[in-house]
């Protein structure tokens, strides 16, 4: 092939090329103003029209596709299990100094000049000191600048290669800045944000899905998926602390001058760092981060003292593979005992019940702690904690506190179990029912209409572009709406004058009269999308669609049971119990009848039982990236003929529509032996070839 031929449209692959490599240099940059500045450069909107450029340029020269493009941080197959790596520098742990107090920093220091031979009258030794991060550490190989290895520390000697789970890591970069080394690995830590943490979780939460202890524990497991898809659904952080093996490349003098060195490099390196001298200069660090620790945005267990010249740290060796140049000076646990005298619920904006623990006040992780989450009834069940147990109780900085355990020697007789549905039938906040279902974690409010607890959560779906089409109702507003008790169900929308909204923030007469208009245009709808709208849980948009092609009227849906709802294609036992607890609920349905009354309005139909179109029973599986077509285009296209698109391949799928980057499941169909279709093949099905082209 001639790679400087044109391709059709004027452009050689040479062009190509040195548009590809400024793509992936713009982008890098952007990358790193984000993720490691934290001072973001351009708009999401120009970052993702950047990629998809990129994206379209790899699709049509495949050999333009490099290991560090941006491109390839996402995707991969799934590993049958991780390959072995032995670190050519060993990655061996610090000491611990278990004196929490200034004189645990005075220990280390007397230590070392022992060591080095001083006496009291030489000079201070100068140190490097920095956090103790509380994740998982991990080594970086770089080869001329290219990300190649990443692995764990496993026992020091060997670890795992997480290379595709690490390529996820935005803030890890996969082609350092400047002239980078020949080798150079780079040892440091992964961890979650606090606030990432919380995020995490309550997803987890809202999907039933396991919840993690601690930030730590959810870094180390998001890394160790065998599954890389998973991994990048995880907002993971990184910072580099030191290094390995380093070929062809003079190192600096000072470990302060090597952190420096692997920021210039595009690293992430954590700001508390400083170089003290003597055991003063090390206790003023101690001290000065504990009385921040409870306000950074991660978890530490300590600080990390360091020799900081490199020259010294060689000098002083190792004892007992542990480097006598550094140690770990910890922090007083923020762990406390103390009684839990209740617990009682919270429902959060999607209307899921977290049991909270109401505490005999205790002060622990610097601040009095009265009320510490219990997440779900499983977990409740897993630590057996009973109300009338003295309990461990942790905090960490911002992060909500959480019962750890119950002292079981401390327990006073039999003392009841707590079982959430018998202490909560109904719910705290609107009175609706509450229920959980059978293969969930969490209990769950069925007034999703009404509850004020999830006014906003409700609204903003409602409102949504694939519901009502609501345009100008985003969250600020709608946080406005609610928060000034001018909306409390989504009737109160169409109640809305020009005056109460002009009065808002950031609104005025013309925005108003806009949004009015809105609202205005969204009394008629479809059916399909009103039952969207109403934001039953498991009924996505082409359940909704079944639903009313099957039923034709709301009124034969509300009053269908699960037997009748099972029907319908593709609604489980599951999807027919949340549908009928939904419409089940009085509250529910007198906002259904009010939204009827204020206009709201579409089409209704005869059942329909099955499904009309030319691919009608037909079931799609869409994955990777198509040249022209979004996944939601070819999704709402596939739909409008009667075909359906499923998440997951199995033998009663028909056709897999495969586009650029397409992973496991493009691989399970060609082992299933399924139709496997391009864009132009699907556009045959559609009945949209270009008889042009």
């Amino acid at each position: 092939m001639d790679l400087f031929a044109e391709d059709g449209r004027g452009e050689t692959a040479a062009d190509a090329a040195a548009r590809a490599a400024a793509l992936r240099a713009e982008i890098a940059r952007h990358d790193h103003a984000y993720y490691v500045l934290d001072a973001p450069t351009i708009p999401d909107a120009e970052y993702d029209r950047l990629f998809r450029e990129l994206q379209a340029i790899e699709r049509a020269y495949p050999a333009l596709r490099s290991a560090d493009s941006p491109t390839q941080r996402v995707g991969g197959k799934a590993l049958a299990q991780f390959a072995t790596v032995r670190h050519r520098v060993p990655m061996l742990s610090i000491s611990t100094e278990t004196d929490t107090e200034a004189s645990g920093a005075f220990a280390f220091d007397a230590r070392v000049r022992r060591a080095l031979g001083l006496d009291e009258d030489d000079a201070a030794v100068a140190y490097a000191a920095e956090l103790k991060f509380d994740g998982l550490a991990i080594s970086l190989r770089y080869e001329d600048g290219v990300l190649v290895q990443a692995a764990t520390r496993g026992d020091g000697e060997t670890g795992e290669d997480v290379t595709s789970n690490v390529r996820t890591v935005k803030a890890i970069p996969l082609r350092l800045l400047g002239e980078a080394p020949p080798v150079l690995e780079v040892r440091g830590e992964i961890y979650l944000r606090r606030d990432d943490f919380e995020r995490l979780n309550a997803r987890q939460a809202e999907a039933g899905e396991k919840i993690f202890v601690n930030p730590r524990n959810a870094a180390a497991g998001s890394i160790r998926q065998l599954d890389p898809g998973i991994a990048a659904r995880r907002p993971l952080s990184f910072y580099a602390y030191g290094l390995g093996e380093v070929a062809g490349w003079t190192l600096p003098a000072t470990q302060t001058e090597v952190l420096d060195a692997l920021a210039a490099f595009g690293l992430p390196v954590c700001g508390h760092r400083a170089q003290v001298r003597g055991a003063e200069g090390l206790a003023a660090f101690h001290a000065r981060i504990g009385a921040l620790r409870d306000t950074l945005p991660f978890d530490i267990d300590g600080v990390v003292y360091k020799v900081d010249a490199l020259a010294l740290q060689q000098q002083l060796g190792f004892v007992t593979r542990e480097p006598r140049w550094a140690v770990a000076h910890k922090y007083p646990a923020q762990e406390a005992v103390t009684l839990l005298r209740d617990i009682e619920v919270q429902v959060g904006r999607t209307g899921a019940l977290t049991p909270v623990a109401r505490l005999e006040p205790v002060f622990v992780g610097g601040v009095t702690v009265t009320n510490a989450t219990l997440h779900n009834q499983d977990e409740i069940d897993r630590k057996d904690v009973r109300i009338g147990d003295w309990v461990i109780v942790r905090r960490a900085g911002d992060v909500i506190p959480e019962v750890v355990a119950p002292i079981l020697e401390r327990r006073g007789g039999e003392l009841p179990r707590f079982v959430l549905l018998d202490r909560f039938p109904t719910c705290p906040v609107c009175g609706s029912h509450v229920v959980r279902g059978e293969d969930e974690a969490v209990a769950r409010c069925t007034g999703g209409l009404f509850c004020p607890a999830q006014r906003k959560q409700a609204l903003l779906h409602f409102a949504g572009r694939r519901a009502m089409d609501i345009e100008g109702l985003g969250d600020k507003l709608v946080d406005q709406l609610v928060d000034a008790a001018i909306v409390k169900t989504p009737v109160d929308l169409y109640r809305l004058g020009v005056l109460a909204l002009a009065n808002l923030e950031r609104m005025g007469e013309k925005s108003a009269q806009n949004l009015l208009m809105a609202i205005e245009k969204s009394r008629g709808t479809t059916l399909a999308r009103f039952i969207f709208a109403l934001g039953i849980r498991n009924v996505g948009e082409a359940t909704a669609r079944d639903l009313a092609r099957h039923f034709g009227k709301l009124d034969a849906l509300i009053a269908a049971d699960v037997d009748a709802l099972q029907q319908v294609p593709d609604v489980g036992p599951i999807v027919a119990k949340c549908i009928a607890e939904f419409f089940a609920e009085p509250h529910n349905r007198e906002v259904i009848e009010q939204l009827r009354a204020a206009g709201v309005h579409w089409a209704e139909g005869e059942p329909q039982g099955s499904v009309a179109g030319a691919l009608a029973g037909k079931t799609f599986v869409l994955t990777g990236t198509l040249p022209t077509l979004s996944r939601d285009e070819a999704k709402a296209r596939i739909e409008a003929r009667g075909g359906k698109v499923a998440g997951s391949v199995s033998k009663k799928t028909h056709y897999v529509v495969a586009g650029a980057e397409a992973g496991s499941k493009l691989d399970k169909a060609q082992a299933l032996g399924l139709a496997i279709l391009d864009e132009d093949g699907l556009r045959v099905l559609l009945n949209e070839t270009d008889t042009n082209a």
